[in-house]
């Protein structure tokens, strides 16, 4: 297939001795990975059995694409995502740089060692980007590139550099590839390059139809500059010989299996495989070759060739993203090169042997580098130089207000309260407020930002008119500047939390600690949570807030309705889940959130909201400030008494959310029948979790990320004490085990409301009793429990 663009030759390529330099490089770069992985699989002791693994044919793949990338073209502010499978390559180049002890490289996936995967926050060595699950490290590098220009158009430093991601072409499956490069924010960014690791194959077979033209086709429509690097010098200069375009025809019309098992033929079977198919003369063409040479011809494509990469990397056009098309040899220079199955493969002793033997090293001693007087010592050393960067200062994080002083009157919703929190902050608290970005796939209006949005204006990297601007009937105004603090992006959740995962690691990168705060419909969190983990796994920390939720969404129907949500906080480690039931309580977890993020032991935050609409007296905040305070401390800690019977109560009604105005109705029905019952109010159910689980002497599960955790103990005694245990009912808009452990706090029976099963459309009454979390329910249900306790 032809190149979509032509890379110029470089004015001064480098003379011959530096690129005998640079393969001898390589070389050694490749040995050393393969022979990571074979430590840890025929070396390292292995008492429980389990397979450890490893990617020797996925590593080799990359070798060249990587010693061109950090010996010769990378510059300090440049990174670099490298795909999974590459860790070694990347781990290898580390210990030659002078990065990472030689020695380390024995510790391939063992555990406290180097990660399977390339991670930022686990790997003992620089690594760029988290990356393991496919295609979100490969997308991280064009949010990242958003973040660096909204940090340096807000007063940051965070310098120059592009940012490269390598991609493994069977990586391109992944939607979460195609959504990040159509975003309607892509085009701009000139900094971004993803250099494709082209070499056909999947883990199970060599990809027969996998077509450059229709994938080149995709990145010029969405407005990307396509280079292909496609064969190597030798190759090349076949071509040019008489007749050689009819090489160049066989091999641009091999389908891809066919031109695997050609480099797996035998030297007599070489020629003739070439010359199949109506190709006899081509043995006019490459018959005085030495078998060798051919097959050296044929086997060096344009990834495997430091002058056509060079070409390539000289061609990119820094006014828009680019993408590298680089054709490779899986496992090229091992054993198992080309082979359909390979993908998982390991050398065996025996093969390591020979290996080492036919690359002059010393299988005996195989994680020594080059000596610092050597030629290639030196270009080791100078890479490591060209590279340095600076140190970053450490972020000292936020300190916001413990509240605003926001009294709700009236009847409002928590998603209201979300857009009018963010502005009491642009009045209240001015200077934080300069560092939140919020960030929406197209719901901003729709999720009660729109305030936020009028007053922080849009954040554009280029600027366009709002050509609305004085239409009188426009009530969202669209002003798009480069000191605005909104993010808008296309209607794709992955494209939001990757996008909060790199504004959130900024703290990190160039220590200028954002406030991101994503919002999403809460229905499409889970489509989201897998990437938004993965970013949080990274370092990246941050708020996303899901509105509207649940059934109470009644009128949407089961396809826009969330049940599995409340149970996140119990779930993701590393996460603060809360759920306000009133909209003072939305103040005051969003100000909790913002503290706990930009800093080296932060965490991530995540905000289930409402519309329902609720009377805000409901809440009974206490007047005396120190009686507010408590309860503030109690909101953000997990649960507080919303309700204390007069009596001993016959049962506690624990409600969470929109479903609180529920449990006061009912216990108001229980209270007229001679029924006593204490109302509690959880707002976030992993901290009350980790409590629990601290009492018990087994630990903090970590789902909490800290919080209550383990010295939450004050508040299990607040709020459930054990001189009022009475049987339980539990009851939320989500999934019923969310609650459900609270019930064994102080041994009381127990019954557990909620929705566990797909909903439909309707009015909230009748969708609530449809799934038994209405008042009457909630009645029956207590009435039941103390009957049977």
């Amino acid at each position: 297939m032809p190149a979509t663009t032509t890379a110029p030759t470089p004015t001064a390529a480098p003379a011959a001795e530096h690129t005998e330099v640079l393969r001898e490089i390589e070389r050694r770069v490749l040995w050393l990975a393969t022979a990571a992985i074979h430590h840890a699989n025929r070396v390292r002791p292995n008492p429980g059995g389990l397979k450890v693994g490893g990617h020797q044919a996925s590593s080799a793949s990359m070798t060249t694409i990587m010693t061109q990338l950090w010996f010769e073209q990378l510059r300090a502010g440049d990174r670099v995502s490298v795909k999974p499978h590459a860790s070694p390559v990347l781990h290898a180049i580390n210990a030659l740089l002078g990065e990472l002890d030689p020695a380390a490289l024995t510790g391939l996936r063992e555990f406290g060692g180097l990660q399977p995967y390339p991670s930022r926050t686990k790997d003992p060595d620089p690594v760029d980007y988290s990356t393991g699950s496919v295609g979100l490290g490969a997308t991280a590098p064009l949010w990242a590139a958003v973040a660096r220009r909204y940090v340096d158009a807000h007063g940051g430093d965070a310098g120059t550099g592009r940012q490269y991601a390598l991609i493994g072409d069977a990586e391109l499956d992944e939607g979460a590839i195609w959504e990040a490069m159509g975003d309607p924010v892509t085009p701009s960014l000139g900094e971004l390059v993803w250099i494709v690791d082209f070499n056909r194959q999947s883990l199970d077979r060599v990809v027969p139809a996998l077509s450059l033209t229709a994938l080149a086709g995709k990145f010029e429509a969405a407005g990307w500059q396509v280079i292909t690097a496609k064969y190597g010098r030798a190759l090349e200069a076949l071509f040019a010989r008489p007749g050689g375009y009819r090489l160049r025809d066989r091999l641009d019309g091999m389908p891809n299996p066919e031109y695997q098992r050609l480099l797996r033929s035998s030297d007599a079977e070489l020629v003739a495989r070439l010359c199949a198919g109506g190709y006899d003369d081509l043995a006019a063409v490459v018959g005085d070759l030495e078998p060798r040479a051919l097959r050296d011809a044929v086997r060096t494509l344009g990834g495997h060739d430091h002058d056509t990469l060079r070409e390539a990397f000289a061609g990119i056009d820094d006014t828009r993203p680019t993408v590298i098309f680089a054709y490779t040899v899986k496992g090229r220079g091992l054993p198992m090169e080309g082979h359909p199955q390979n993908h998982s493969a390991l050398l065996t002793a025996e093969q390591f042997a020979e290996l080492a033997d036919a690359m002059g090293m010393d299988a005996g001693h195989p994680f020594a580098v080059f000596e610092p007087d050597s030629a290639a010592g030196r270009a080791c050393a100078d890479a490591a130089e060209r590279l340095r960067r600076g140190p970053v200062s450490p972020a000292a994080g936020f300190a916001p207000p413990a509240e605003l002083g926001w009294q709700p009157k009236g009847v409002t919703n928590t998603q209201t309260a979300l857009g009018r929190t963010l502005l009491d902050l642009t009045r209240r608290a001015p200077d934080l407020a300069a560092r939140i970005v919020t960030v929406s796939p197209d719901v901003s209006s729709s999720t009660n930002l729109g305030g936020w949005v009028n007053k922080s204006k849009v954040w554009s990297a280029s600027p366009e008119r709002d050509w609305f601007d004085d239409d009188p009937e426009t009530i969202l105004h669209w002003r798009e500047t480069k000191d605005g603090q909104h993010i808008e992006l296309g209607i794709a959740e992955t494209n939001l939390v990757g996008l909060l995962g790199e504004l959130g690691a900024t703290w990190s990168r160039w220590g200028f600690p954002l406030i991101p705060i994503g919002v999403v419909y809460d229905p499409f969190v889970a489509r989201a949570l897998e990437p938004w983990t993965f970013g949080m796994y990274a370092g990246g920390q941050s708020i996303l807030v899901g509105t509207p939720s649940g059934v109470t969404l009644a009128s949407e129907g089961g396809a826009h309705q969330s049940l599995l949500t409340p149970a996140i906080g119990l779930q993701q480690p590393g996460l603060l889940a809360y759920e306000p039931a009133f909209a003072v309580e939305v103040e005051w977890m969003l100000l909790e959130a913002i503290r706990r993020i930009g800093r080296a032991d932060g965490v991530s935050s995540y905000l289930r909201l409402s519309t329902r609409p609720v009377e805000q007296s409901l809440a009974a905040v206490p007047d005396l400030p120190e009686a507010r305070e408590l309860r503030r401390r109690q909101v953000v800690a997990g649960g507080y008494v919303l309700r204390h019977a007069d009596a001993s109560p016959a049962a506690t009604i624990v409600a969470m959310g929109a479903l609180v105005p529920e449990a006061l109705a009912a216990a108001d029905t229980l209270a007229e029948a001679g029924v006593p019952v204490d109302v509690v109010v959880v707002t976030n159910a992993g901290l009350l979790f980790d409590a629990v689980q601290a009492r018990s002497g087994v630990g903090v599960s970590g789902g909490a990320a800290g919080g209550a955790g383990a010295d939450g103990e004050w508040l299990l005694r607040g709020i459930l004490p054990a001189n009022r245990a009475a049987p339980m009912v539990t009851v939320l808009d989500g999934h019923p085990h969310t609650l459900s452990f609270l019930a064994g706090v102080n041994g009381a029976p127990a019954a557990h409301l909620g929705v566990s099963r797909l909903s439909q459309a309707g009015d909230l009454a009748s969708v609530y009793a449809y799934h038994g979390i209405d008042a009457a329910s909630i009645t029956r249900a207590v009435l039941h429990v103390t009957a049977a306790g």
